[in-house]
């Protein structure tokens, strides 16, 4: 696997997940690499799956509670997305539960209450005390589940999915409006939402908080902590890569590509709160820079 100038080694890459990674991500791989099948990706999203119809028991590897939160329907939605053009009607039925927990504006709080808070990030309790939508998570879990729905018609055609989406792109459109930008993942995830919905004249009055250089500082993360522009465009030919240069993102997947360690795996910048989440949030690290490449002609 190679990159123009970088030099990828899959087979280490692979390695890594075998002997760090959780299952689900050793699948998620697979996926692509051809060594499992959606049947076989869809049996280890299961085991974080709840009666109820959402997820949780750490699938969003900082939250480790039981309990079904928006913050892992969107990492069952990255399955869901991975394993087309084949379906499965939990991801139908994850649309169910999240119209089930959302506010009457058609958004998601960021969290709902952590009844076994041992082992979650304080981010994550604190936040379930907030009232009121949260633009950050209702535009990344609906941006994952637009993905669903380009081959899955049972999500496509939700209700949630639909007044998820009016509520993003209003609330994009008040916060484009504003003198300040907005915090980093809340930029970067609504114009990742926007540009799944096709929302482009919202897109682009938004992405002028986009500086110059397409870094965006993550105030209250860690020093490196940042948003870059591979975050918020991951692949080619889509609207949102109109707000970066051809050299910002040749640049930038230079670094990704670079960015794999001596033992074949890739870091996080991000704060992680527990040994297992540190070391979940590595492979799925792993598994979106071999994605991110490959989308992209460099593997």
């Amino acid at each position: 696997m190679t990159s123009t100038d970088t030099t990828v080694d899959g087979t280490a890459a692979v390695d890594f997940l075998a002997g760090h990674a959780r299952l689900l991500d050793r699948r998620r791989a697979g996926l692509f690499l051809g060594t499992s099948t959606p049947q076989e990706a869809l049996a280890a999203l299961a085991g974080y799956r709840n009666p109820d119809g959402g997820y949780g028991w750490g699938l969003e590897p900082d939250l480790r509670s039981g309990s079904s939160q928006p913050g892992a329907a969107l990492h069952a939605f990255e399955v869901f997305a991975e394993i087309g053009p084949a379906t499965s009607p939990d991801a139908a039925a994850l649309c169910d539960w999240l119209a089930s927990v959302s506010l009457p504006d058609g958004g998601l709080p960021f969290a709902l209450p952590v009844p076994d808070p041992a082992g979650t990030a304080t981010w994550w309790t604190q936040g379930a005390a907030q009232d009121g939508s949260s633009l950050q998570i209702t535009a990344i879990v609906a941006a994952c589940a637009h993905a669903t729905a380009r081959h899955d018609p049972a999500v496509a055609a939700h209700p949630w999915l639909a007044r998820a989406t009016a509520y993003c792109v209003e609330a994009a459109r008040n916060v484009a409006a504003a003198d300040e930008p907005p915090h980093a993942l809340v930029l970067a995830f609504a114009l990742r939402l926007l540009d799944a919905a096709g929302e482009t004249a919202v897109l682009e009055r938004l992405g002028r908080f986009v500086p110059a250089d397409g870094i965006v500082p993550v105030e209250g993360g860690t020093a490196a902590e940042a948003i870059r522009p591979l975050d918020i465009a991951p692949v080619p030919d889509r609207p949102v890569r109109a707000l970066f240069r051809t050299e910002q993102i040749d640049a930038e997947l230079r670094r990704l590509a670079a960015g794999q360690q001596a033992d074949g795996g890739w870091r996080v910048e991000y704060a992680v709160f527990s040994p297992a989440g540190a070391l979940e949030w590595r492979g799925h690290a792993t598994v979106r820079a071999l994605q991110v490449l490959r989308a992209n002609g460099r593997l």
